[in-house]
């Protein structure tokens, strides 16, 4: 993992994303500290859980099989709005 100390990482920010996005996470440094850490989106899917789609997860749903589902609309007229 890459050290970047904060003052490069606010010059060379596009940099940076691309690191994570190829080479992998990217440690964030302030005073020597590590403070954060920079992974692509494909990494933070996959360590969070979050590589379902969202027709996937609406078939899991347990409302997926029932089919007299009404939902109610407000058939009210629009909001006055003045220009």
């Amino acid at each position: 993992m890459q050290n970047w100390q904060m003052q490069t990482t606010k010059a060379r920010f596009w940099e940076l994303l691309r690191h994570a996005t190829r080479e992998g996470p990217q440690n964030i440094t302030v005073d020597g500290q590590s403070v954060a850490v920079i992974v692509s989106r494909e990494l933070f899917d996959r360590l969070s859980g979050n590589e379902q789609s969202l027709a996937d997860f609406m078939r899991a749903s347990p409302l997926a099989d029932q089919d007299g589902i009404e939902f109610e609309r407000d058939r009210g007229l629009p909001r006055e709005v003045s220009f």
